[in-house]
């Protein structure tokens, strides 16, 4: 099997997982998460559509700090109206 090159991150959690650090999560927890995922994923299925006129110099700066966390520029924006709009509720 062909090995991949891991972050440190991913060699200090590989690390860990091998001494036994990390334990399997009991199954009513996993079924927990696994609902829990899929409710977020149901509440965030995107269905509309958005036509938005902004100002080039924004979006070079939204483009630029969507790029250091390492994601697409409109996954970033959709990311940050989402939480704008459930913020405060």
């Amino acid at each position: 099997m062909k090995r991949m090159k891991l972050t440190p991150y991913e060699k200090r959690i590989e690390d860990e997982v091998s001494r036994g650090e990390w334990v399997p999560a009991s199954k009513e927890t996993s079924e927990m998460i696994g609902a829990a995922i899929a409710r977020t994923l149901a509440e965030r299925r995107k269905n509309s559509v958005l036509n938005l006129r902004i100002n080039s110099n924004d979006l070079a700066l939204l483009k630029e700090k969507a790029a250091k966390l390492g994601v697409k520029y409109q996954t970033f924006i959709a990311e940050y109206l989402h939480r704008l709009a459930h913020s405060g509720r």
